[in-house]
């Protein structure tokens, strides 16, 4: 070979390797480009024909459509403002008497079609129990939502997940069970699209999935199980490992029974007083963390390192009058904050992180009322294998008396007809593994209150530690966690918690604009999506801050209003 070919051959090699790696050649190193990720085409719009009908038109595999019926415009409003025109299409899926309990079991749904469709899909993934089928409207994000899906021209489709009642009962069926866990998404999800193509001459260009709490769950398991089906996955204060989230809280049940000093009442064992004290405490401590002192914890990691419940909290030494925790609740409480564990010491399911928001009511709720009201039917007949008696369950008496470490068995247990524990059909498999997702060009957004009383802001914060493990360090190039500083159980709490996150999660999905924050509002006196009892009466009704991308967090730049989040930046 001429040296002048051998010349013009190596440098053409260099400018190829220098292309590839966008400007680096790499030589000498190990480490390969990484790969840019797919960018998915934006949605095209289509306008529904007709919709009376839909209901004769829709021939789809065990499927019963029971009407289609045209909703005129701002016939329907949601926080004041009209949803335009839409069709109204009800069924159910699967319509079967069960073999196990007698009972008939369907997965009930409605679809909301908009006149004028922005070519999208949105599934809405619904809380608690489900077993109701809700104003399939489609909400964006946290508190009181001034906008919703639907509204910005999505098909939205809204079910019951299999049961006909938010009760527990239905554990009973196995099916049933599954349907609940993740069965009805993978379900709905093709017949939707199947409907929306009847509907619109055209199967949606992007498909959304959506909710809060088990919805934010019901989220994590889609993009965990069907990751092909949905571009766009927004997760709120998921309880993505509700079995051992709900035996916890009942583990907190007894704690607090334990310290009452009114028998029947645990609320007595750690009283409103005594929460304001802690919640107090806690921004002495906090609150300065970020550069403001405003009544807000944003670093919500720094903040665990600076409190100390022990030392910060004064101890009585006389009678619990609300100045201060006794020994013997600074002992149980301090655990349960630390991660609730059986008597043999088994850690059942994560530490909750010290915040602002303790002493409202929606956390009393939680951890006073719902282990015996809410988590004990869940444990008991929904999540246990084989499930208790439901004609004799007594929730209070399966708290009261019930052993911890048997019911952490029994929830990650196969029983005769129950094939699958509910550690399998409840949590994503491999939830850290989202590599279909992420290779696909598809895009998660997820968020959750530090003051979250029943689903740990923690946990969200361990799965996206670990996500960003198994993606060489850094998941923000398809995934991203926000934490929405005081906010209770998907709203509440001293916080700004109003927020639309749909909007970025299409324009990231579709338009390739990453995230960066997320402006939040405070919802006080004459918000339209409804006023937050727990906005204190010294901040602005209508104060702002960035909800910003983890492990990051609101910092105050040191000059303007407090009360704007534009004074704010993410560091």
């Amino acid at each position: 070979m001429q040296p002048t070919l051998k010349l013009s051959i190596i440098a053409a090699n260099l400018l190829l390797l220098t292309a590839c790696s966008g400007g680096s050649s790499n030589l000498g190193s190990n480490t390969p480009a990484t790969p840019a990720l797919p960018q998915l085409a934006a949605a095209t719009g289509a306008t529904l024909a007709s919709c009376t009908d839909l209901a004769t038109k829709i021939q789809l595999a065990n499927t019963t459509i029971t009407a289609a019926n045209a909703i005129a415009a701002g016939a329907l409003t949601i926080a004041g403002k009209p949803v335009p025109a839409h069709c109204l299409v009800t069924g159910r899926m699967f319509d079967r008497v069960s073999t196990v309990d007698g009972q008939r079991y369907a997965i009930g749904f409605e679809m909301r079609l908009p006149t004028n469709w922005n070519g999208r899909f949105f599934y809405q993934a619904n809380g608690g129990l489900d077993g109701s089928v809700v104003p399939a409207t489609g909400p964006v994000g946290g508190g009181g939502p001034l906008d919703n899906a639907l509204n910005q021209g999505f098909a939205v489709i809204s079910s019951d997940a299999g049961h006909g009642a938010p009760t527990p009962f239905f554990g009973a069926d196995p099916q049933a069970r599954l349907d609940y866990g993740y069965q009805a998404v993978g379900k709905l999800t093709p017949m939707a699209k199947s409907l929306i193509e009847t509907a619109y001459g055209k199967k949606p260009d992007r498909s959304y999935i959506g909710g809060c709490s088990n919805g934010g769950r019901h989220a994590m398991v889609a993009a965990a199980r069907y990751a092909d089906q949905y571009d766009g996955v927004l997760v709120g204060n998921p309880g993505y490992r509700l079995p051992l989230a709900a035996v916890a809280n009942i583990a907190g049940g007894k704690a607090y029974a334990s310290l009452a000093t009114t028998a029947g009442d645990p609320s007595t064992g750690f009283t409103a007083a005594e929460r304001t004290l802690v919640s107090n405490a806690v921004l002495a401590k906090c609150d300065a963390l970020d550069g403001a002192t405003d009544g807000m914890v944003q670093n919500t990691q720094a903040c665990q390192a600076a409190f100390d419940l022990n030392r910060d909290v004064a101890t009585c030494t006389g009678a619990r009058d609300g100045s201060c925790l006794s020994v013997a609740q600074k002992t149980t409480i301090g655990g349960l904050f630390a991660g609730a564990t059986t008597a043999a010491g088994t850690r059942i399911y994560t530490s909750f992180p010290y915040d602002a928001g303790l002493a409202t009511s929606d956390w009393a709720s939680w951890k006073f009322s719902s282990p015996t009201t809410r988590d004990s039917g869940a444990v008991g007949l929904v999540f246990q294998a084989p499930p208790e008696n439901g004609a004799t369950f007594d929730g209070a008496a399966f708290v009261r008396d019930g052993d911890l470490a048997a019911m952490l068995t029994k929830v990650g247990a196969t029983s005769g007809l129950f094939t699958e524990s509910a550690l399998s059909f409840m949590v994503p498999p491999n939830a850290t593994d989202l590599s279909q997702l992420k290779n696909r060009g598809a895009k998660m957004m997820v968020y959750h209150g530090t003051s979250d009383p029943i689903f740990s802001s923690n946990d969200s914060a361990a799965w996206y530690d670990g996500l960003r493990t198994a993606n060489g360090g850094d998941a923000s190039n398809f995934a991203r966690y926000y934490q929405v500083p005081g906010m209770n159980h998907c709203s509440g709490g001293p916080s700004a918690e109003q927020f639309d996150m749909l909007t970025p999660l299409v324009n990231w999905v579709e338009k390739g604009v990453a995230p960066d924050s997320v402006t939040a509002s405070a919802r006080g006196a004459g918000n339209a999506g409804g006023v937050n009892a727990s906005v204190p009466a010294a901040w602005s009704p209508a104060r702002t801050r960035p909800l910003c991308p983890y492990p990051k967090a609101a910092k105050y730049k040191g000059s303007g209003s407090i009360e704007d989040a534009a004074n704010f930046s993410c560091s």
